[in-house]
């Protein structure tokens, strides 16, 4: 189906995997393309209930494929590319109303560490590291690290990430709030598989009206909030999962739910 991008779906579970080895999964036009696309795909297909991303070998993502930007031939407008590549598939992974899971086997650089930040939740390798490298070529950062960056570790964290492109281990990541848990390398094929499960069988639509609130809650007031969550709960209230929520509490058994 892609050149650079492994997709699969099993038991509701969509696995999209980078698979560019050879260039540590270092995005190009044509791996931006592809993944975008797979974003759309796993968004729109009823059956798909969580997403997992990952990269293939050693490394989640090295971000820009600097050689790419060589290989093409006059002046390249690095904001046409953030806008039309980069942009796009971090919106696509905050619009998605499923939860996406951050399968972080290795390096996270550059935009690799931007899109694992744009994930719902990190489970990492503890030889994994991330790294915002944009300032060692004279950059600043893109695909929404300065966004997510200073509203998890706050501003000045952020700034020496940032500016001194400080590499961050996984156990660093996690103690910072990165990242949810921590795994030996050999583990964490099982530990991923164990959450998306839990997030495959659960509340889909709860799940996707709870990323929203909290995307909203970036920028809203607590009125705001207040009023958001009562409009959130009456659409929860009369889904088929709040309904088999409280019969199974009711009858002291496991809820069957089935994401509607």
């Amino acid at each position: 189906m892609y050149n650079t991008v492994l997709y699969t779906v099993e038991n509701s579970i969509c696995s999209i995997t980078l698979n560019r080895p050879d260039v540590f999964n270092s995005f190009n036009e044509e791996l931006s393309a592809e993944f975008i696309d797979a974003l759309k795909k796993a968004t729109k297909d009823e059956n798909v209930r969580v997403v997992i991303i990952s990269g293939t070998g050693k490394a989640f993502c090295s971000g820009q494929d600097l050689k790419d930007i060589k290989n093409h031939s006059g002046e390249r407008s690095l904001s046409d590319s953030v806008l039309r590549r980069y942009n796009p598939m971090i919106l696509a992974m905050r619009d998605m109303a499923k939860p996406i899971i951050c399968k972080l086997n290795g390096v996270a650089a550059g935009a690799g560490a931007s899109l694992a930040l744009a994930c719902d939740i990190v489970i990492a390798a503890e030889t994994a590291t991330l790294i915002e490298v944009f300032a060692n070529v004279g950059l600043v950062p893109d695909s929404g690290s300065s966004f997510f960056l200073p509203r998890l570790v706050g501003y000045n964290k952020a700034f020496e990430l940032i500016t001194l492109a400080s590499k961050v281990t996984a156990k660093e990541a996690q103690d910072l709030g990165i990242v949810y848990k921590v795994v030996a390398a050999e583990e964490l094929d099982a530990a991923v598989l164990e959450l998306a499960t839990r997030y495959a069988t659960g509340p889909t639509k709860t799940y996707g009206m709870i990323k929203k609130m909290l995307n909203k809650a970036y920028t809203a007031t607590l009125p705001e909030m207040l009023q958001y969550e009562a409009y959130s709960q009456e659409i929860a209230g009369k889904s088929e999962d709040y309904k088999e929520g409280v019969a199974a509490f009711t009858e002291k058994r496991k809820p069957q739910f089935k994401g509607k």
